[in-house]
């Protein structure tokens, strides 16, 4: 078979019926846990004024150097799609008088996310993100319970035992610019040891030196300063608070003095979970404290952390766990029908079915009704029902068990209660639009 004329733009992938299975899932799970504790559901422009990023996110990171799709609009204004949402919700948030709401203010996310970066597996140009940010309180409980948070969604998504918590501190502005002193310092002389990258970094962001995943960049790293050596007494407690959080709620981690994250607004707690196999550093997720953001978007100094964890990369570590998503879009119910008095029974069959919580297709054309079973094989139906003229003048219908084989001849006034309890789920139950 030739290749179709058009396909998918490179980076980018069709979410098919079987993959939103997956999509679905992890929806329902994220708002339940996230409505449980309090959060509230925002969705930001997809696109924003380019300087929302450089200007939060950082000249130097790679986000800004190699990876935002930038474009011009027809006024001349420099416009991004969206690479993160952190910038985003915080701009919304001063725009919105959302600081005078109570604090803090606890909000989450499910939405695609754009960065111009080499396609490979579990990395898209186009690719999803579910997250939430409490912007307004300082507390190191609040850190803990972001990542207790975190974890029952991995737990509940059956990820967890797969995963390892790292967890560290980049302190606070003051700690970080002695710390960067140092690491220059140390780095003075090493740079044809670095990777191209890191060279560029170095006087740029050397922090991010740390987390290069070249094998002679983590070796230097491995000798480099610790941070503990720099970080000051109200850092210091904050961190140590944080674990005792986490050890009073149960939560295993592992600290990583050389996890540093790769966004210039993060500061003190900052955290990931990553593959549990031997060498992987692949992220699920990760977020940390950006104390310092809202007033760099002329906000007064408030306090703020969240977390971001990537659809893809969790549903990848899902299909590995052997997780399969309850599907709630198989057909219950396929309707045969021949002729045209058959055909005009069905459509009020197949509504009335439908009110009763049953999901249910019926065929609408002309085909034999040995056609017709074969397209309720495919469809996996769990019962047919098989209708022509005969059974409409006699006011019956035949109801064929398609797992077993078998059928029976049912009274149409009883088939809608016969369905249903032969089905025999409570999730039938029709719920209104507004309770689901």
């Amino acid at each position: 078979m030739a290749s179709p004329k058009f396909q998918s733009s490179k980076g980018t992938y069709d979410i098919l019926p079987d993959y939103h299975l997956y999509f679905s899932f992890i929806k329902k799970v994220v708002r339940h846990r996230c409505r449980e504790a309090g959060f509230r559901r925002i969705s930001t422009p997809i696109f924003e004024n380019v300087d929302v990023f450089t200007h939060s996110i950082g000249d130097t990171s790679d986000i800004v150097e190699k990876e935002m799709f930038v474009f011009e609009s027809k006024s001349g204004k420099k416009l991004a799609l969206r690479p993160e949402n952190t910038a985003g919700v915080v701009r919304a948030y001063l725009e919105h008088g959302m600081h005078q709401e109570p604090q803090p203010v606890e909000l989450y996310y499910i939405e695609p996310f754009f960065r111009y970066n080499r396609p490979q597996k579990g990395r898209f140009r186009q690719f999803h993100q579910f997250g939430f940010e409490v912007i307004g309180e300082a507390d190191p409980a609040i850190d803990a319970q972001i990542i207790y948070l975190s974890h029952k969604i991995n737990q509940d998504l059956g990820i967890a035992d797969r995963l390892t918590l790292q967890l560290n501190t980049i302190g606070c502005l003051d700690c970080r610019k002695q710390y960067k002193e140092d690491l220059v310092n140390y780095y003075a002389g090493k740079e044809r040891s670095l990777c191209e990258d890191c060279q560029n970094r170095l006087h740029r962001n050397p922090l991010r030196l740390l987390d290069c995943k070249e094998e002679d960049c983590q070796i230097l790293a491995s000798m480099a300063p610790k941070f503990e050596t720099v970080i000051d007494a109200e850092c210091k407690e904050h961190y140590t608070l944080v674990k005792e959080y986490l050890d009073e709620l149960k939560v295993p981690y592992v600290e990583n003095s050389h996890l540093v994250r790769g966004l210039d607004y993060y500061t003190r707690t900052v955290f990931e979970f990553w593959s549990n196999k031997e060498g992987a550093q692949n992220a699920t997720g990760g977020g940390g404290r950006y104390d310092e953001l809202v007033e760099m978007f002329g906000g007064q100094p408030t306090p703020a952390i969240g977390y971001a964890a990537g659809v893809e990369r969790t549903i990848d570590y899902m299909k590995e766990a052997g997780i399969r998503p309850p599907n709630k879009d198989r057909i219950h119910v396929f309707i045969a029908q021949l002729g045209p008095i058959a055909k005009k029974r069905s459509l009020s069959l197949l509504s009335e079915l439908r009110e009763h919580g049953i999901n249910v297709v019926g065929s609408a054309g002309k085909d034999s009704i040995k056609s017709q079973m074969r397209v309720a094989d495919r469809l996996k139906a769990k019962y047919s029902l098989i209708l022509g003229q005969i059974e409409v003048q006699e006011g019956t219908i035949i109801l064929r068990n398609m797992d077993k084989g078998s059928q029976e001849v049912v009274q149409m006034d009883d088939i809608v209660k016969t369905v249903v309890e032969r089905i025999g789920d409570n999730s039938l139950k029709k719920k209104s639009l507004w309770e689901e």
